[in-house]
């Protein structure tokens, strides 16, 4: 069965970091573009960043701009979401996504994603 599996949420005061990450079971995520999506409560999921299977790009929502990070490890196995200066509002669950193998291009709509995480949750609370 192909999954992938988030790890690294939790609970963080505001302006803390995290920095989860995102494998797969059941297949190898090299040269898979692999995005990440949230889901505030009570809100749709959105994405918010992305990152080509070569790892030469990402994308953001210009929401999180400044203050989120992703990347991939050297043999493109990991990818993983450095989020820092954390604020109550970045308070949900966090999915890992594949939209399959595409080496320059990445997405951020849940419409081109192909299979996904259960998702991590981050809670941002003083």
């Amino acid at each position: 069965q192909l999954q992938l599996v988030e790890s690294g949420g939790g609970l963080v005061q505001p302006g803390g970091s995290l920095r989860p990450s995102c494998v797969a079971s059941g297949f190898s995520l090299r040269d898979e573009a692999v995005s990440w999506f949230r889901q505030a409560p009570g809100k749709e999921r959105e994405g918010v960043a992305c990152i080509t299977g070569n790892g030469r790009a990402a994308y953001y929502h210009h929401s999180v701009l400044d203050r989120f990070t992703i990347n991939r490890d050297n043999a493109g196995m990991v990818v993983t979401l450095e989020i820092v200066n954390l604020q109550p509002e970045d308070t949900g669950i966090y999915f890992c996504s594949g939209s399959g193998e595409s080496f320059d291009t990445c997405s951020l709509d849940d419409v081109d994603m192909k299979y996904w995480g259960k998702g991590t949750l981050v809670t941002v609370s003083s």
